[in-house]
């Protein structure tokens, strides 16, 4: 399978062909269940198009809690089915489709309560782990097991030792979720799709009552375009509702967002081998590894303002860094906090006034002849998503379709990346970067690496680590723009790497070395490059007077003060 490129070439040709005849599948909607329609459309055989009014995963796929769980707390709720199909993609996941960016991550669960607890805790991590098992997927994790206070204070120094009178460990995994969603994307048009961000639909094409194309525009040109398809799949998540209403139709359900609110530490700010998932009054807290820095999150609460750029109040903050240090025997600070980020979950609206309560379950709908809705549901089984949206379109396509593959479609980078690692010293010999850098790129494009490394050989410059992010390597901003289809500052800053929430000045200090960076991939002149880091420093500074605010209207009206998008 030939590699797909994702530059501005590219972009371009991937509009202009959409145009030219009618595709099977149009799918809008560029977050990880949009990307994964494609996917699944273009290895059926289907002619396929893909457009995202944004940056990939720019809405909620960027913006999650980053891990690939079965969704233990939905135990509890006794949603067993959920759990099952969830545990089943996890395995696939890590073991299949994605062992490059999908990784084990254990959890330590404090026992508060001698007795009881232990056996009523225990009792639910136990059917977690058979039922992982069971599906065939889940041999690659290791199983639960009981700590004592002593043991598990010996694991996770950093509690309290009143917190907790023992504990349980087990494992879920994780990922870098914007990253995955790129993947997922060039993995599809490897396959044929025809994909283009920063491209937005403006409305559906009619014949009567059938919907058979989309008015496209060119957020970055002065171009529209009239792409025809035999069905579309509205997979626009939070914004399912909007994207129905400019056919005049509300649709079968609606999708209602649920506000979730992560902090970023550095590392040695909590002393523990583990990541950590605590109770709280309304659902569950999680502390989670993240390279040389924690996760802490999240919050759920109703969000009715802005869905583009939903804000972290202050009140937001003060609630995780409560709930966090009720555990913690070195409380964390505001001064500690390197990042924030807001994410919004498309849920299913329901009976229940709390979103908490809300079915994290999806549903699929033909609302009228041509248009496919596809809404709900957790990261996790994206794929069973993409799978249903595409079975639904089939039945308006009158010809024979294959079945669904993509179980057995690796993304790229998956394909050598097991041989690579193992070569990963002998690499670094070869390139003269360290073996941890190698490391660091595998885990992150998997045997695309090898494409990294090549921009390095032809420039030695580029194998140098951003002099404000020496997380990342030079080459790896280039790489975004040349290959991933970022086409902004904020698109390397903020997805394609994750500089905009792992340091303090929130990428503020990297955002000229990378705008000069990529500049000649984009095509930028000097001014361009002004504009673009003007623009990402407005944002920081909209991003952090919101996070002062002490509630979601302020935060939000804050968050407001700058602007979208940057017009080339």
């Amino acid at each position: 399978m030939k590699t797909a490129i994702l530059g501005p070439a590219q972009r371009a040709e991937a509009l202009a062909r959409m145009a030219e005849r009618e595709l099977d599948i149009l799918v809008v909607g560029g977050g990880v269940v949009g990307a994964g329609t494609a996917l699944d459309a273009a290895t059926r055989g289907l002619s396929t198009g893909l457009v995202e009014a944004r940056d990939w995963a720019s809405g909620t796929s960027s913006r999650s809690s980053k891990l690939i769980h079965g969704g233990l707390r939905y135990l509890e709720m006794l949603d067993f089915a959920l759990v099952r199909e969830a545990l089943k993609e996890r395995g696939l996941l890590l073991e299949r489709l994605a062992p490059h960016l999908v990784k084990p991550v254990p959890f330590l669960y404090p026992l508060q309560h001698k007795g009881w607890e232990r056996w009523y805790a225990g009792a639910g991590v136990a059917l977690y782990d058979g039922m992982s098992i069971s599906s065939g997927h889940g041999r690659g994790l290791p199983v639960h097991r009981h700590l004592s206070h002593k043991r598990a204070l010996r694991v996770a120094p950093c509690l309290k030792k009143d917190a907790l009178v023992g504990a349980l460990q087990y494992y879920d995994a994780q990922m870098d979720d914007a990253r995955y969603v790129a993947t997922i994307v060039r993995t599809a048009a490897a396959y044929g799709a025809q994909v283009a961000n920063r491209a937005r639909v403006v409305g559906f094409l009619r014949e009567g009552e059938r919907v058979v194309g989309a008015r496209v525009q060119d957020v970055e040109g002065s171009l529209d375009y009239e792409v025809r398809a035999r069905q579309i799949v509205n997979a626009t998540g939070v914004w399912t509702d909007d994207t129905q209403a400019l056919i005049g139709e509300r649709g079968q359900f609606h999708v209602r967002a649920s506000k979730g609110i992560h902090l970023v530490v550095p590392k040695d700010r909590i002393h523990s081998t583990t990541g950590l998932i605590l109770r709280t009054e309304k659902s569950v807290l999680f502390v989670i590894p993240w390279g040389r820095h924690w996760i802490v999150g999240t919050t759920d609460t109703d969000w009715d303002l802005d869905k583009a750029h939903p804000a972290a109040s202050s009140a937001d903050i003060d609630y995780l860094l409560e709930h966090v240090n009720s555990v913690l025997a070195t409380p964390l600070t505001r001064d500690d906090v390197e990042g924030v980020y807001a994410g919004l979950r498309p849920l299913l609206a329901g009976e229940s006034d709390a979103t908490s309560k809300l079915s994290r379950e999806h549903t699929v709908a033909h609302p009228v002849p041509g248009l496919v809705v596809v809404a709900g549901g957790k990261y996790t089984t994206y794929r069973v998503m993409a799978k249903d949206a595409v079975d639904e379109a089939v039945h308006g396509l009158d010809q024979r379709v294959a079945e669904c593959v993509t179980e057995d479609v690796p993304l790229v980078g998956a394909e050598g990346y097991k041989a690579l690692w193992n070569a990963r010293a002998r690499i670094a010999a070869r390139t003269g970067l360290h073996v941890a850098r190698i490391e660091h790129l595998l885990n992150r494009y998997g045997s695309l690496a090898e494409e990294l490394l090549e921009l390095v050989v032809a420039d030695p410059s580029l194998g140098e680590p951003l002099a404000a992010a020496d997380d990342y390597l030079r080459a790896e901003a280039v790489y975004a723009c040349t290959h991933e289809g970022a086409r902004h500052l904020d698109d390397v800053l903020t997805r394609r790497t994750r500089i905009s929430i792992e340091t303090f000045d929130r990428g503020t200090r990297s955002a000229r070395e990378v705008a000069e960076l990529i500049a000649p991939a984009l095509g930028w002149d000097s001014d361009q490059i002004e504009k673009e880091i003007a623009h990402y420093q407005k944002r920081v500074e909209a991003e952090r007077e919101s996070q002062r605010q002490p509630d979601d209207l302020t935060a939000d009206a804050a968050r407001l003060g700058a602007p979208d998008i940057v017009p080339l």
